[in-house]
Parts: C-alpha cells; sequence; structure tokens
C-alpha cells in the first residue's frame, strides 16, 4: 500500500492504564466491572484545535464520565461526570478547560435509550467544571445538536468564550460566553440564564469544521446550483466570510452531512453512504480544491468506503481494493504531479476503514476503534512501484515526486532513488529524469526551512505536459481545471537566466582580456568557496570519485554566481527572515545539488566496477568507462539546459573517460560541440600519460590547437616534440612582433649559433635579439623564461628539415 498509517493514540491503551490507577487509589481495584465497563464504552468524541482528545465512558454506576487526554503531557483528566446513564452525542472543551458543553440523546422512559427519530429529545447542556459548578441547559429539541468551542489562535486568560451549536434542523448558532474570576481561580458564567447568540448560517445540508484554521465551511442548495461558504472566526468575537461560489459539481443527491465535528456515531450512515463524500483541505499555499470521487463500475454499493486523507502536500482518495488517488494539492499545475493508482494490487491492501477522519498535521482518526494514526507515504512500497509497476512518464513523475517528498523521513532510501535514476535516465520521453531529480530533490531538502518556498523555488522541471493518455470524466474536468490554475497563479519561481547572461559574460571578458572588478569577481568566488566547504562538511564517507580537488575557475564562477542570485531572489520576497538563514538555505540548496550528481557518479562507478587505473590514459577503455562516460555526458546535457554548477573536478573526468571511450574523430566532435571541455588537468595527464606514437601525436596536436592560449602555452612545454617547439615558438615570435615597429639597421648583432647562410633566417633571428635586449618585459611572461631567439631559431630548422624530409 502506497500509505502507511501508524498507530499514534489508541483510546483504550492510553486511557485504560489511567482508569486502572483511578479504580486502585478509590479502592477498587477489586471491583472487576470497572474496568470492564469502561473498555466496553470507551469511545473518543472529539479532538480539539489543540490535538487533545475528549472521550468519554460509562463507570460502574452506569454514570457518564468525560475525560481529556493531554496530546503535549500524553496525561488523562478527568473533565466530569454525568451522574445519570446518558448517550453522548458530542462533546467539546474551551481552550482553558474551565467549561464543557456536551450533548445528549434523551431516554423516553427509564432505561430505555431511543433512536434518533422523529420523537427524539436531544439534550445539550453547559458546565462549569473549574471547579465543577453550575449547569445551563442550552437546547432541549427534537432535533439532534453538535457543539464545538471556538479557539483563539494565541492562548490567552479570555474573559469571554465563543461555542458553536450546529443543528440538524440544519442552522448554526454561536453563544457568546462571558466569565468571572472569583476566588483565585474559581471561573463562573456571567449571567447564564441570558446568553447572547447569533445565528451565523441556515438551510445549509452539509457542513465541514476546520479546527487548525477555525474556519466553517457550508453548502446551501439555492435553486438549480450549489453554494459553498467559508466563514473565518478570529480571536476576538468577529467573523469574516472569507468566500462564497458557485459548485460546478452535481450534489443533487447530498442529504445532511456534517464533517470534523466530533466522532459522529449517530448520524444515519447507511444513507449517507449512497451520497457523494465531499471534503475540502485548506493548503497553506493559497489553494483550495474540492474532490469528489465516485466508484464508477467497481462492484460496490455506494460510496461508504471512500475516505479523504490530508497528507499535507497532498490529498489522498482510497477506496481500498478499488484505488488511491494521491492528488498533488501544493503544486497543482499540472496533473502529471498527482499519483492514481488503481487495480486489486498491492497498493489496495489496506483493510477497509468506514469512520476514518482527516485530521490536522496528516493524522488519522479510526472513530470505530478510537485510534489516531498518522498517515504518511510508504517509501519501500513507492520505490516497489518506480522499478516495477511504472510504465507511463506521469506514473514514474508523480511516484518520483512522492518518494523525494519523504527525503527528510528516518530511512530514506536515497541510494535506491540514485539507483533507478541512474538505471533508467533514458527511459522517459516526455521529460529530462535527470533534470527532474535534480530540481525536485534539490527543492525537497529544503523546502521545510523557509516558509513560501513552494511558490519560490522551482519543485520541477516540466512547464507544460502534453503526454496522450486517456482522462474521462471526472478527471478530465479536473485536468482542465488545473490549465486554468497554471496561467492565472503568480509565477515566482527562481530560474537562472540571469546567472546564465552574466556567466557567459564573465566567460568572454576573460577570454578578450577585459576584467571585471576584482572585488566583485572575488565575492563571487567565496562564495563558490563557502558551498565547497558547505559540501565538505556533509561529506562524512570516503569517496570513490576525487572531485573538487581542482581549481575550475568557470564552474566556481557559476556556483559562486548561483549563490548570489538565488540568495538575492529569497531576500526579495521573504520580507523579515533573517539573512543569515537564507544564506544557510542557498548554501544548502546548492550543495545538495553537486552532491546529488556525485553521488549519481559514485553510484554508477560502484555498479560497473569501475576500476582505478581509468585516471591514467595509458589504458583502453572498458564497457563500464562507457556506462560511466554516457551517464555523465547526460547529467552534461540536463546541467547545460539548468545552467546549474557541476563539481569541480566533473570535466577533467569527463575528457579522460572520452578519451579512453571514442575514437578521435567522435572525441574532437564532442570537444568541438562543447560536451567535452579541455581543462588542464585532463590535458596535462594526457600530455604526460601518452607516448609519441603516431596515433598519440595526431591526438596531442588535435587537443593542442584546440587548447585556449594560456592552457596551451602550459601545456605545450610538457610534450617533448619538435611540433610542441614549433608552437611554443610562435607563440614567442607573436609576443614579440605584437608591437614592432620597423627601424634603421645599424649592424649585425652576432652571429647565429647554427653554422647556415640561411639569410632570411639569420636577419629575422637578429631581429628577435635586438626586440629581446630593448624589450625584455615582453619575454617575463608565465612558463616563457627559457624560451629566446636561439630556441626559436633551432626550433625552425627542425620544422624545415622535418618538412623537406631531411
Amino acid at each position: 500500500m502506497a500509505l502507511r498509517l501508524v498507530a499514534y493514540f489508541d483510546v483504550r491503551a492510553d486511557v485504560l492504564p489511567s482508569l486502572a490507577a483511578q479504580a486502585a487509589t478509590a479502592a477498587e481495584a477489586g471491583d472487576a466491572g470497572v474496568l470492564e465497563t469502561a473498555y466496553e464504552s470507551l469511545r473518543v468524541l472529539n479532538v480539539e484545535r489543540n490535538g487533545n482528545f475528549i472521550y468519554t465512558y460509562k463507570d460502574s454506576k452506569g454514570n457518564t464520565v468525560f475525560g481529556l487526554y493531554d496530546c503535549q503531557t500524553r496525561q488523562n483528566e478527568h473533565l466530569y461526570t454525568f451522574e445519570k446513564d446518558m448517550q453522548a452525542v458530542s462533546c467539546s472543551v474551551n481552550s482553558e478547560r474551565t467549561l464543557l458543553a456536551a450533548s445528549f440523546i434523551h431516554y423516553t422512559k427509564e432505561g430505555v435509550r431511543s433512536e434518533l427519530q422523529p420523537g427524539s429529545k436531544c439534550l445539550t447542556l453547559l458546565v462549569e467544571i473549574h471547579p465543577v459548578d453550575r449547569m445551563k441547559v442550552l437546547k432541549a429539541v427534537d432535533s439532534c445538536i453538535w457543539v464545538q468551542f471556538l479557539y483563539p489562535h494565541v492562548e490567552s486568560h479570555l474573559l469571554q468564550n465563543h461555542l458553536l451549536l450546529i443543528s440538524e434542523e440544519k442552522y448554526i448558532e454561536r453563544f457568546h460566553i462571558q466569565i468571572t474570576r472569583e476566588d483565585g481561580n474559581r471561573v463562573v458564567i456571567r449571567n447564564p440564564s441570558h446568553l447572547p447568540r447569533d445565528r451565523i448560517a441556515e438551510d445549509f445540508v452539509w457542513a465541514q469544521w476546520d479546527m487548525s484554521e477555525q474556519r466553517l465551511y457550508y453548502i446551501e442548495l439555492e435553486k438549480s446550483k450549489s453554494v459553498l461558504r467559508c466563514i473565518q472566526f478570529w480571536a476576538d468575537e468577529s467573523f469574516t466570510l472569507m468566500f462564497e461560489m458557485p459548485l460546478d459539481i452535481s450534489l443533487s443527491g447530498l442529504r445532511f452531512k456534517l464533517v470534523n465535528f466530533g466522532c459522529d456515531y449517530h448520524q444515519d450512515q447507511e444513507k449517507l453512504s449512497n451520497q457523494p463524500s465531499l471534503c475540502i483541505f485548506t493548503n497553506h499555499t493559497g489553494y483550495r480544491k474540492t474532490f469528489t470521487a465516485a466508484p464508477g463500475s467497481v462492484n460496490s454499493h455506494g460510496t461508504a468506503g471512500i475516505t479523504f486523507l490530508n497528507l499535507g502536500y497532498l490529498v489522498a482518495v482510497c477506496f481500498p481494493g478499488h484505488f488511491l488517488h494521491l492528488l498533488n494539492i501544493q503544486h497543482p499545475d499540472l496533473i502529471c504531479h498527482s499519483l492514481f493508482l488503481t487495480g486489486n494490487n498491492k497498493m489496495a491492501a489496506m483493510q477497509p476503514l468506514t469512520s476514518l477522519q482527516s485530521l490536522p498535521g496528516s493524522f488519522v482518526l479510526d472513530c470505530s476503534s478510537g485510534k489516531i494514526y498518522r498517515a504518511t507515504l510508504d517509501q519501500s512500497y513507492l520505490l516497489w512501484f518506480l522499478w516495477n509497476a511504472a510504465r507511463l512518464d506521469c506514473e514514474k513523475m508523480a511516484a518520483l515526486h512522492c518518494v523525494l517528498s519523504c527525503s527528510r523521513d528516518p530511512g530514506f532510501q536515497e541510494d535506491q532513488v540514485i539507483q533507478w535514476i541512474c538505471e533508467h535516465v533514458s527511459a522517459c520521453h516526455s521529460f529530462d529524469l535527470i533534470q527532474e531529480f535534480l530540481i525536485a530533490s534539490s527543492y525537497w531538502s529544503v523546502y521545510p526551512e523557509l516558509v513560501d518556498m513552494d511558490i519560490l523555488l522551482a519543485h520541477s522541471s516540466v512547464l507544460t505536459w502534453n503526454e496522450a493518455y486517456s482522462l474521462t470524466g471526472y478527471w478530465a474536468k479536473l485536468n482542465s481545471n488545473l490549465e486554468y490554475v497554471k496561467y492565472t497563479k503568480p509565477h515566482l519561481h527562481y530560474h537562472n537566466s540571469v546567472v546564465r547572461r552574466e556567466w557567459c559574460n564573465l566567460i568572454s571578458e576573460e577570454k578578450t582580456g577585459k576584467r571585471r572588478s576584482t572585488m566583485y569577481v572575488r565575492n563571487i568566488l567565496d562564495n563558490a568557496i563557502k558551498v565547497i566547504s558547505n559540501m565538505e562538511t556533509r561529506t562524512l564517507e570516503p569517496r570513490l570519485i576525487p572531485l573538487l580537488q581542482e581549481e575550475d575557475r568557470h564552474q566556481r564562477l557559476l556556483m559562486g554566481l548561483m549563490v548570489s542570485e538565488l540568495r538575492d531572489h529569497l531576500v526579495r520576497h521573504l520580507q523579515g527572515v533573517e539573512k543569515k538563514k537564507i544564506e544557510q538555505t542557498v548554501l544548502d540548496y546548492i550543495s545538495k545539488l553537486l552532491n546529488l550528481i556525485w553521488c549519481m557518479l559514485e553510484t554508477s562507478w560502484r555498479k560497473h566496477s569501475v576500476h582505478p587505473w581509468v585516471f591514467h590514459l595509458n589504458n583502453h577503455g572498458s564497457v563500464a568507462d562507457f556506462e560511466v562516460f554516457h551517464l555523465m555526458t547526460r547529467i552534461l546535457d540536463a546541467t547545460n539546459s539548468l545552467c546549474f554548477p557541476l563539481p569541480p573536478g566533473f570535466h577533467s573526468l569527463h575528457m579522460i573517460l572520452g578519451v579512453h571511450c571514442l575514437p578521435l574523430y567522435n572525441l574532437l566532435h564532442y570537444i568541438d560541440n562543447g560536451m567535452l571541455l579541455l581543462t588542464e588537468t585532463a590535458v596535462t595527464r594526457l600530455m604526460k600519460d601518452l607516448d609519441n606514437s603516431e596515433k598519440n601525436e595526431k591526438l596531442k596536436f588535435s587537443i593542442i590547437v584546440r587548447l585556449p592560449p594560456l592552457i596551451g602555452q602550459k601545456v605545450c612545454r610538457l610534450w617533448d616534440h619538435p611540433m610542441s617547439s614549433s608552437i611554443i615558438s610562435r607563440n614567442h615570435v607573436t609576443q614579440l612582433l605584437k608591437n614592432y615597429k620597423k627601424e634603421p639597421r645599424n649592424s649585425m648583432i652576432g652571429k647565429s649559433s647554427f653554422p647556415t647562410e640561411f639569410l632570411p633566417l639569420n636577419y629575422f633571428i637578429e631581429i628577435l635579439t635586438g626586440l629581446e635586449s630593448s624589450h625584455q618585459a615582453l619575454c617575463d611572461l608565465e612558463g616563457q623564461d627559457s624560451v629566446d631567439a636561439e630556441f626559436v631559431e633551432e626550433a625552425a630548422l627542425k620544422h624545415t628539415t622535418v618538412l623537406l624530409g631531411l
């Protein structure tokens, strides 16, 4: 099953031991009926905004007892005991635990409970419980009543409480309860006989309570349309109509139903099972979506088995044995980010739970058993699905995002994800799998650190989705709605367009000899040093591939520019957040990006058992070398499109593997098209490791003529070969003659070192010698200290001899 329910609270396991201790204290340990009666009658009634659970049970005398389980202290607290055998429908306690509201089903005669049918009575009471004192009847009517205290967002000692009453007669009232404090902590209701109240809603057919945000959603049927309204309750006694909108889904069969107003044991579940299941989830990104699901053609009676679960950025729609839909409500732009699983397979193995209630924080209450679960994605199953069952590109993308969203969970198997990526780099045709992995994984690594990261950082490489697959009915309508959202929401995602432009400018200026402000470039390179240092502090295990050990100035510039631009982007939109925290988040994000690339190489390296001698060029390439080279080429292509930096040393290793794996023609083609970069480290190793065979001479010369001038001057000195001497001589002469102006010739300046009477060469060497004497500064170039006119003369004669075949 893609969903996993982890037990968090069990009303029997967490409450009964406390009741047993109370019974022992009261010298009732010998009365076996105490715990037996409590065990049979114990059930959860409500969950308040602060996460505390209210439960009820019958004691040995048949009295109705209410208790509270504090989720912070994990302790039980007795709230109130009604010394009558009454059947509780609903219960709520205020935030200070001084007032209790409860609703009961009346008894028609002693010992016989009436069912909730016409003529039945419902009694709603308000009780002072700190200390236990007066009781007030709020309602005594023929319809069922549910109660819910409003909780302020800031805990404080309020002098006024507010209580919602929801009636089966399709109206909602709010009572204003003023309290006073007497004799220290004694809390009493002021003027309990006249409690002000106001009508919040009328003639609704469906209502849902959002305990976390203190919002009330309800639907009214107006003529031929259904209207959804949302009311926000504030800390003071005011409330605001947040929105009202018509619904374009058919609700003609919708009967009166309440959602999240405590555990509902008394609504007619048999009748409700034949109407649409409807839930509203609130997400901090600002999107509100209403999802409905119908079993369609499956063999089922109604929708009793359908459950909606709030998993934070996902809404799970589950019908065990039939389907599981994981709807991405945080990024609803494209339907490919939602996972749709169907069929009677491992996905649907969870036992049907017909009374689940979704709570904030991915918690789920099973009212029938009184258990609270934390609902999480089962990363083991999702990995299995990726490896074995995902066929469509949309399934692979959605499953990958679901897995990566678990990246901060204990036991996250990132190595398995990376292995799957490495083995399926060419498996997706609708998107680049490496790009999607790098962006999504980096996003999820920093997502919890700062608010609004979901709208400021890209979570996907895909902007549009055109994969053709059949969507019918409701899902076709959902997809069209998502297309609408895509074009209406603001686009604040960071992208590297500015970085790409500035990086290209810096490299171009270096080639043409132009220089930016030294301080500007130094700050950029300092940013790169911070990223590499951040990576090194997080890399504890030794690596097989020695990256980060060379300068690679261009990648460091790109790295530093990305730090600068991303930091400015977040500072611009995250007002009030410490710059130090933003700085660290940026470093973590880019470090994660670089580390993922490194880990992909390590994974492929280990899988194919690449031999360490691959770092030396005097060996032939193997199949393993080619596999790693292919992966590196795909990584390079992916990062070039996104303008993402690569770990320093990546290009050198890529070049070395290219020499191993490619014929000369293909190698030069890769170099000329920018897929292989000639780094000083790689070319230096090439010159040192390869001998001067005819094949290697051709390779070396082809490489040297493609080198940038500065690197070429250094590398040529490592190759003891006439061709190298010729190139060095040409560079030397070019430097000397750059500003040469012809002057009258006075006399010969010495004789040639060779006994030759080739007058043009003698005259040319004489000019060079004069220039060297009068412009010595021109010869003070790095690596040119042993190059002079004599060296040029010798190289020229040797070159001529070779050309003449002498």
